[in-house]
């Protein structure tokens, strides 16, 4: 078992050292903070990687064969926003008593 830096283990998992300081912060990613410095176990960081490696590939073939089968652009709704409100929306509103907001009407000078 040997210990390694910040630097060290950064170097190890091929990854920015802000990165991995990030990740340990957050419970992420194995470490301690042993005094000023962040001290890691190669062996806890190599059992974290080989950890990452079964989920994501499951996950990419199950993407990639239903990516095949079917296209996503075929009878998609189109994304985007609307000035409306909601027809629930001034449903509860109207049950509420609450006062529906006025559109400001447009003024015109002659």
């Amino acid at each position: 078992m040997k210990t390694l830096t910040l630097e060290e283990a950064a170097g190890f998992l091929k990854m920015h050292p802000e990165e991995v300081r990030r990740r340990v912060k957050c419970g992420m990613l194995p470490g301690a903070k042993a005094g000023r410095r962040w001290v890691f176990l190669d062996v806890d960081l190599a059992d974290w990687l080989r950890s990452m490696y079964s989920a994501p590939r499951q996950f990419l073939s199950a993407t990639l064969k239903n990516e095949v089968e079917k296209c996503h652009s075929i009878n998609a709704e189109r994304c985007g926003g609307s000035m409306l409100s909601h027809p629930a929306e001034n449903e509860y509103a109207s049950l509420l008593g609450l006062k529906s907001k006025l559109m400001p009407k447009s003024f015109t000078t002659s």
